[in-house]
């Protein structure tokens, strides 16, 4: 019987003209990864890059609502799959294909055809950075992830709760599991400031997620406190992001944003230059 590699396993593939995929993930859910996620994505596109976002939260998918964005995305004549754009942000959701509150019920094998196909299958274009959207957890979708792109990076969101930090210590073994460099760690909900008092209130218990940054010695990239005007603008379609750098709420999001633009352009750079010198 004659031997073919015609069925060897495919590595991950570059995918042309994106400089940097960067996934943003969490141990658990609740913790506004999302918010976190869409907001970045406004922030670096209001900075000027070109930017993406796959919401990969194939159960959850909230970035359609918290973008304000859902009609059905357009096939193109060459069949692949036309983003939508809301906020400057190129953006491809399962919330487009399955709108409203149908349930996507899939296993594994499904959940990896879906990766590859926002992957692999969208007109993404030239792009500075791609954000992907994870579930919560360390499952299925994060393998297929690393299985079909070079992640440059990614970046793990989590309240200062102790329950919270105990899972995000799982996504960040995960992602070192995985060979995937963490760019850093952003504390949501750090604290709540009363409007009345203006007292700030450490709900959470603040600054957990700093000390666990400085114990798996990866970057701190910042902390975002518990602001209904944030929870507001994702539930309308409108990211506080929007309001720009010098806004005091969105500020705390654009250094953020700045932050993970230069530690994924550093890993980049450093990418390029282990595969020039081999």
């Amino acid at each position: 019987m004659a031997h073919g590699h015609a069925h060897a396993p495919q590595g991950p593939a570059a995918l042309p003209g994106v400089a940097n995929i960067v996934a943003v993930g969490s141990g658990k859910g609740g913790v506004g990864k999302t918010t976190i996620a869409v907001n970045l994505a406004v922030s670096l596109a209001k900075l000027g890059y070109r930017v993406g976002l796959i919401d990969a939260d194939i159960y959850g998918p909230n970035v359609p609502l918290m973008l304000g964005s859902s009609q059905q995305p357009r096939v193109l004549a060459s069949n692949q799959i036309e983003p939508n754009v809301a906020h400057g942000v190129k953006v491809i959701s399962v919330g487009f294909l399955s709108p409203g509150d149908k349930p996507m019920v899939m296993r594994g094998p499904m959940l990896h055809q879906i990766i590859r196909q926002f992957l692999q299958q969208v007109e993404w274009g030239e792009l500075d950075f791609l954000l992907i959207d994870l579930p919560p957890g360390t499952g299925d979708v994060v393998i297929s992830l690393v299985q079909t792109v070079p992640l440059t990076g990614a970046v793990v969101v989590s309240t200062p709760s102790d329950v919270s930090l105990q899972d995000a210590r799982k996504a960040l073994e995960m992602f070192h599991q995985v060979n995937v460099k963490v760019l850093g760690m952003v504390e949501n909900m750090s604290h709540f400031t009363c409007p009345h008092c203006h007292q700030e209130i450490d709900i959470f218990s603040k600054g957990g997620a700093e000390r666990t940054a400085k114990q798996f010695s990866i970057p701190f990239l910042g902390s975002v406190e518990l602001d209904p005007e944030i929870r507001h603008g994702g539930d309308h379609g409108l990211p506080v992001a929007l309001a720009g750098p010098d806004s005091e709420r969105a500020a705390p999001l654009y250094a953020i944003a700045r932050q993970v633009a230069e530690l994924a352009k550093a890993e980049s750079a450093k990418a390029e230059n282990v595969f020039e010198i081999s």
